[in-house]
């Protein structure tokens, strides 16, 4: 079982790599490509595409360790060659370009070679593998030759004058840094680390909705936009968003904050058991963007404070008024429906932000359970006294 697990990490490794240098290959050339789009596994390892038809077509090889030559015996030339002549129309003109992308090293005097965009010989690099088609006796590569050569002189010329290689790409160690160079203008002086980890989320959940097929590419305008907003989260008038709901399992974090205050304020009010449940997960939410932003100095106590004086002060006013309609003789089935319509009322109201861009609602939600987790804020009208009791009890 070990020996398969090692045997299956290189794989593992090329297919990390892959996707990962997409989104170098998205930043670094779609600058010049505005209206293209890029796709995974769906003409190829990687595509370039325009109007939905493809106009480059990249093969992703990658090796572990740095100093590997390749040759134009390799069998990753003939299987890219193979594949080549399978889908791409290799006699076709007009076919999309043909890119072999490589992090090792392309031998001296070699047909990949003569393939480089910055030192391109296409007829001394048709000569080189047709040489190699007839003399190498690889069984690995013999079907793969055997096809090269079934075409006709004219097809081998057309072919290989859309083939491009491009090695000593980096390696997979390489690619964060590269990426961090592509975006060196977005860059939020003092927050790098953690707007290139948003940037990376952010590709990590497009390109596994491009691997599964839920979507077929993404253009380069759209992934251009994405970043932008990422980067405006880190602006004096808006903050990051650090925990997504789809991350949360809402379930355990019922079970682990059932006892807590702010839980028991809700349940002494009847509060739905499924919006309940979601309150938690604001209150979560909520708390775990406090700590965070803090830690990472993207905003300071003093501001956090005057946001939390700010929703008692709403939560006085809107308090005063539901004690002042109920009777001086009304039952605990009526403080109940009061301290529930309160609550309810309260958490609809969002326009109170922290700052004035960052509106996302489970914030405020969520500080207003925190409050009420302190005891500051309540909803029961005797929620006080019931508070004392249950610190009196806890401790």
């Amino acid at each position: 079982m070990g020996k398969g697990s090692h045997g299956a990490a290189p794989n593992a490794i090329g297919y990390q790599h892959q996707t990962w240098w997409a989104l170098a290959e998205l930043l670094q050339t779609g600058a010049g490509r505005p209206d293209a789009a890029l796709s995974l596994e769906l003409y190829d390892d990687v595509a370039w595409e325009h109007e939905g038809s493809a106009t480059e077509l990249l093969q992703v090889k990658h090796h572990i360790g740095q100093h590997r030559t390749l040759t134009d015996a390799a069998s990753d030339v003939w299987r890219t060659l193979k594949v080549w002549m399978d889908e791409a129309s290799p006699s076709d003109a007009n076919g999309p370009a043909l890119a072999l992308v490589t992090t090792e090293t392309a031998g001296d005097g070699t047909a990949v070679a003569a393939l480089r965009p910055s030192s391109r010989d296409e007829p001394a690099a048709l000569r080189l593998l047709e040489h190699t088609a007839r003399t190498s006796r690889s069984t690995q590569t013999e079907a793969s030759r055997q096809k090269f050569l079934g075409l006709g002189a004219s097809e081998r010329l057309t072919f290989v004058s859309r083939i491009r290689v491009i090695d000593r790409s980096p390696h997979i160690q390489d690619i964060a840094g590269q990426v961090k160079e592509q975006l060196h203008w977005a860059l939020p002086p003092g927050h790098e680390n953690l707007f290139l980890a948003m940037v990376w989320r952010w590709w990590d959940d497009t390109s596994l909705a491009l691997l599964q097929g839920s979507r077929r590419s993404v253009d380069v305008g759209e992934a251009q936009g994405a970043i932008a907003d990422i980067r405006d989260q880190f602006t004096r008038e808006n903050l990051p968003t650090l925990v997504d709901l789809a991350d949360i399992n809402a379930s355990a974090l019922e079970q682990k904050y059932r006892t807590h205050p702010f839980v028991q304020q809700m349940h002494w009010v009847a509060f739905p058991p499924r919006n309940l449940q979601k309150a938690i997960v604001d209150y979560y939410r909520a708390y775990t963007h406090t700590v965070r932003w803090l830690d990472e100095d993207l905003i300071g106590a003093a501001e956090l404070t005057r946001f939390e004086n700010e929703l008692v002060d709403e939560w006085e006013r809107e308090f005063e008024w539901m004690l002042d309609t109920l009777d001086e003789d009304a039952d605990d089935q009526e403080k109940k429906t009061a301290g529930k319509t309160l609550l309810r009322q309260l958490l609809g109201q969002t326009g109170v932000t922290v700052r004035s861009r960052f509106n996302d609602p489970f914030f405020v939600r969520g500080q207003r359970h925190m409050l009420a987790d302190i005891g500051k804020v309540g909803w029961h009208p005797e929620f006080e006294t019931r508070i004392a009791q249950l610190l009196n009890v806890n401790a």
